[in-house]
């Protein structure tokens, strides 16, 4: 099998900074995850506060904690750094082969959306972010790795696009439309449609910092040699 994992990021209009973080990190008993982190605000500042946890993520991760852990560790970090008055959103999609198990742990208000070749899902309890609440705790969800699984997770700039010029918020059933209509091959192109679809309803000037994860899981090439392969375009 094969991992595909595209992201699309972009800075609330004027800005310059994204307020937004993402990062992957290979996991040592083999598999990689994807990080996405949401700081409190706009612009520098919010840039700071999600990169510290992005990377502090990533590092931990590299290490070896599991995904619950993580979240928690993270969370006591920016706890004590920020004097609890600093929050965060944080998501994990992990690709775990030593579990063979798609692991999401999730801080955020916005959705996660699961699609598989045998159902269609979305995971959008309530749960509080990391850094203000002493006993937060992430929700954890485990699904076993198959040909055919997609993962979409995106930051509230893609949720709330639109409000700010018609009053109404991004149709949810257009960003499941997008998920529908594309296969886990699909992963860097799902994720730019759904950011083309936010920022149209902000007549392309993003209302706020807007980032999409997509993870999907195909059946992958059984010829050698296993090619690992990233493709990564920064404008400036």
């Amino acid at each position: 099998m094969e991992v595909k994992i595209g992201l699309a990021k972009t800075a609330k209009y004027a800005t310059g900074v994204c307020g937004d973080s993402c990062d992957i990190a290979e996991r040592p008993h083999g598999g990689i995850s994807a990080i996405i982190a949401d700081g409190q605000g706009n612009g520098l500042a919010a840039h700071h506060t999600s990169s510290w946890v992005v990377n502090k993520a990533v590092s931990l991760i590299s290490d070896g904690a599991r995904d619950g852990a993580v979240a928690r560790a993270v969370h006591d970090y920016l706890y004590a750094m920020k004097d609890k008055k600093v929050s965060c959103t944080l998501t994990v999609l992990s690709a775990d082969l030593d579990t063979e198990t798609l692991v999401i742990s999730r801080n955020s208000n916005c959705p996660v959306i699961v699609k598989t070749e045998d159902y269609e899902t979305v995971y959008d309890e309530d749960v509080s972010p990391i850094g203000v609440n002493r006993h937060m705790k992430p929700l954890m969800y485990e699904i076993p790795l198959t040909p055919g699984l997609v993962v979409v997770s995106y930051t509230d700039g893609i949720e709330h696009a639109g409000r700010k010029r018609t009053g109404k918020c991004a149709d949810f059933e257009k960003i499941l439309e997008i998920v529908r209509k594309n296969g886990p091959e699909d992963a860097a192109y799902i994720a730019k449609s759904i950011m083309d679809y936010a920022l149209s309803l902000d007549q392309e000037k993003a209302s706020d910092d807007m980032t999409v994860v997509v993870m999907g899981i195909t059946e992958g090439s059984p010829n050698e040699p296993k090619i690992e392969q990233l493709e990564v375009t920064y404008p400036y």
